[in-house]
């Protein structure tokens, strides 16, 4: 694959210190190779739409996969992967799950409930693992996900992601 300009991996970068955002896709890495999966991450330039974000991965909207962070009425959170050209469907994902009160958290919570900001985020080395529920449409594709830290994305295959973690695969967008 070219990369289009973009730099893969982050090895080379320093590392050093907490507070370093490349600390989110060392968890990335670290969480992928506990769950035996095969990571890409690429840095890339900043994006100002869907459109250009996939166009400089050289990928169609779809293959960009959101992770939103969900809230449930108990306080417990999922990921709902959504491919990034569709709309998460609230009913859809409520018959899923099988609860009548579903939210997005606001930034703050995102963040404490993960450890990633929002635009960053991803099942991958949360700071906990929450269930995973995957739209259909991601089944059988190559996908880039948020990596745990602003300026990356990280490639993965859809179908290892939901097997390393048992997600369940429902269609959940509009």
């Amino acid at each position: 694959m070219s990369d289009g300009g973009l730099t893969s991996g982050v090895d080379d970068l320093d590392v050093g210190g907490n507070s370093n955002p490349v600390d989110g896709t060392g968890r990335l890495r670290t969480d992928a190779a506990a769950r035996g999966l095969e990571v890409e991450v690429v840095a890339r330039p900043a994006a100002d739409s869907l459109e250009a974000a996939a166009t400089l991965l050289g990928l169609q909207p779809s293959d960009i996969v959101k992770s939103l962070v969900i809230k449930r009425h108990d306080g417990s959170f999922l990921f709902a992967l959504v491919p990034g050209d569709r709309q998460i469907s609230w009913a859809k994902l409520r018959a899923v799950v099988g609860v009548n009160r579903l939210s997005m958290p606001s930034a703050d919570v995102a963040l404490e409930a993960t450890g990633y900001e929002r635009g960053t985020i991803t099942p991958l080395g949360s700071s906990t693992a929450w269930p995973v529920v995957a739209d259909s449409r991601i089944v059988g594709r190559r996908v880039a996900l948020g990596a745990g830290a602003h300026g990356f994305s990280a490639f993965v295959q859809a179908d290892a992601l939901i097997a390393g973690y048992d997600a369940t695969v429902a269609d959940i967008s509009d």
